[in-house]
């Protein structure tokens, strides 16, 4: 194998610029697609009294101050007091292992051991509010003894519900911003440290009614996707997770839990998925769930699940995304009788349908996810944005399947969904005068609506152009105001709006707002901190790779496209060991000029697209003039040249 000299400074340059990232031995070894062997912790809860653990005097079980469930584990104030478990393994694995603890002051200590020797450990801060503790990776083979321990420190300090995840290979940022760096540092552990061990055994719809379930299950393939107090993951927390979940290795997961609303998504719920599963990937959690006619749902989650669905395709190549009945019935379904099935209501002419809400509550189905809106919504502009990218997704997927008619069909069935958003439905106001939404008499709605409000321009259903641009205006005065939510998870929402259209310094300064309230209690006492709400980290990762990195993957095609969407003061960006389908490529952004890849491992060539904004401008590859194209995307112009980079080449391109 040979390299240019430009290719191989090129090289050079990107490892050593990710060389302060080196990986942790323990991580690196174990490939993203192999799941360790199942590591059972007895007792996590402490609900059976704290069963396979040991306790020093001073230490023991309680029922004063769970975090769920009625026990909890407690040490009291002092020196050389413990609560432990040794746990052999059987298996081979990389494995992370989280707890929530309280302190009532500092000193107290989290620690992990292999063998006897500390693998790792965390010093508690002063909390009493429970926060979620994450350690590791830690690397066993069969025999191997783990011990997980909670030692006491100046105050008291209770433990509860400890969980082991599978570590997966996970990408390494470096960048000339040390936020960036620490940011994606700290998002990916926290989203590696909510994925399930399949195979463990937990609790089944647990929830703030019943804390510690109403029995216990086996854990399917699946992460936390919603409240941290609850046994189960929400269909819209999962669409919104997902893509960071596929920068993270983590297919099997999305895969299991796309498959999981699918198959809920019957006749009998009129071609709704539920809400929310418990993690066996089976049964519905109970808190949304009552009887088929009576459960949560909300329109533009059943279209956010298709358009996600053909997203994990592109990350994997994997052809049960098109070939697995349960997936592909629901596409059909939702792209066809749900719509039909909820469109009645509104007239919207011969040539388009759009699905609506009943104008009631959630468990009657409503048009929008913005729950703390009184408004009767039962057609909102998330929903009909959600439905525009559900039938593009569609006609991605059958053309990818070879059903040449039906994509064209869907591609036709966008087009003309989203003229008349433009002409028609959205009214012909910009700015605060825009309809976001229509009541069920009819009545259109404007001003500020959250969710329905953003998500149009998220989801690409504005036109380009003074209008958008007047929107993402009022949008941005709105969410710096009095309009903006209190819920963190709503937030993190803004940045993949203002990257989708063409803002990347709102968009980072929102992707710093949201990491810097991590350690901030959320809104719902019971949640724990706004860090410990999943969505939160799972954003931030793939906001890194989607959003700043702007890769998007087409592992089917073997190809790949990037942008930099670098904010103006962020000189450099860079990732490695970020996988697309069964090759591992490494990228840096220098500016918005400079782009390089390396395709460090895989199985054969890929074409790359690179994108630099601006029409006409002169691209080298290597320091050599390569012809370029101008490619138009929603409106915006780019430069793009498309090169072949097979296993183990760098190349650099640059617009000038």
């Amino acid at each position: 194998m040979t390299r240019s000299r430009t290719a191989l400074t090129s090289a050079v340059a990107l490892l050593t610029a990710l060389a302060p990232l080196t990986a942790p031995p323990a991580l690196a070894a174990t490939p993203s697609a192999t799941a360790p062997a199942v590591l059972a912790v007895s007792d996590p809860g402490f609900e059976q009294g704290g069963r396979g653990w040991e306790f020093t005097s001073g230490a023991g079980t309680a029922t004063n101050n769970p975090h769920a469930g009625a026990r909890l584990a407690y040490l009291d104030a002092g020196s050389d007091m413990k609560v432990s478990q040794t746990v052999t393994a059987t298996g081979r694995g990389a494995y992370l292992v989280s707890a929530w603890i309280a302190t009532g002051g500092p000193g107290g200590r989290y620690a992990l051991r292999v063998n006897g020797t500390l693998a790792a450990s965390a010093e508690l801060p002063p909390s009493a509010d429970y926060r979620r503790h994450t350690l590791g990776p830690v690397t066993l083979v069969p025999g191997d003894r783990l011990e997980i321990a909670f030692e006491s420190g100046e105050g008291w300090v209770n433990a509860d519900d400890v969980m082991v995840s599978p570590a997966t290979a996970v990408p390494r940022v470096a960048s000339s911003d040390p936020e960036v760096t620490a940011m994606f540092d700290w998002a990916s552990g926290k989203a590696n440290g909510w994925v399930h061990l399949p195979g463990t055994e937990g609790p089944l719809n647990a929830d703030e009614r019943q804390t510690g379930g109403d029995g216990t299950g086996v854990y399917a393939p699946s992460y936390w996707a919603g409240y941290a107090n609850r046994s189960g993951y929400y269909s819209r927390d999962t669409a919104h997770q997902l893509s960071g979940a596929a920068a993270l290795g983590l297919h099997a997961e999305n895969k299991a839990m796309l498959r999981a609303f699918a198959s809920s998504a019957t006749a009998e719920h009129a071609y709704y998925p539920v809400w929310a599963l418990n993690f066996d990937n089976r049964t519905y959690l109970s808190i949304d769930y009552r009887r088929p006619d009576l459960f949560v749902r909300e329109v533009p989650a059943v279209f956010e699940l298709v358009q996600k669905a053909e997203e994990a395709y592109r990350w994997t190549g994997d052809r049960s995304y098109l070939d697995d009945p349960a997936l592909w019935e629901f596409y059909r379904h939702a792209t066809e009788e749900f719509v039909a099935l909820h469109d009645g209501r509104k007239d919207n002419g011969s040539r388009v349908r759009v699905a609506e809400g009943t104008g009631k509550g959630i468990f009657q189905g409503v048009a929008s996810y913005n729950e703390q809106s009184d408004e009767p919504l039962t057609e909102a502009g998330d929903a009909i944005g959600s439905q525009y990218q559900a039938y593009r997704a569609m006609a991605s997927l059958a053309r990818a399947k070879g059903d040449t008619g039906l994509a064209a069909d869907f591609a036709r069935r966008a087009r003309e969904l989203k003229r008349y958003f433009n002409s028609e439905w959205s009214g012909t106001g910009s700015g605060a005068d825009m309809v976001r939404g229509y009541t069920t008499d009819g009545k259109p709605l404007t001003g500020w609506g959250k969710e329905n409000s953003w998500f149009m321009p998220m989801k690409g259903i504005v036109d380009p152009g003074a209008r958008r641009e007047a929107y993402l205006d009022y949008i941005e005065e709105q969410t710096a105001g009095a309009g903006r939510p209190d819920n963190i998870e709503a937030l993190t929402y803004l940045p993949d709006t203002f990257f989708a259209n063409g803002r990347p310094d709102a968009a980072w300064a929102w992707m710093r707002h949201v990491y810097a309230e991590r350690d901030v209690q959320h809104v719902n006492s019971r949640q724990g901190t706004n860090g410990d709400y999943p969505e939160v980290s799972f954003a931030l990762v793939g906001q890194t790779v989607q959003g700043l990195l702007g890769v998007t993957p087409d592992a089917p095609a073997r190809a790949l496209s990037t942008q930099s969407r670098l904010p103006a003061d962020m000189e450099w960006l860079a990732i490695e060991d970020l996988r697309v389908g069964d090759s591992v490529f490494a990228l840096r952004h220098d500016g918005t000029h400079r782009s390089t890849l390396t395709h460090a491992s895989g199985a054969g060539v890929h074409t790359w697209e690179a994108r630099f904004p601006g029409a006409g401008r002169t691209v080298t590859v290597d320091g050599a003039v390569r012809p370029s194209t101008t490619k138009v995307v929603d409106g915006t112009a780019y430069t793009v040249v498309r090169v072949k980079v097979a296993p183990g080449r760098t190349v650099t391109t640059e617009a000038r």
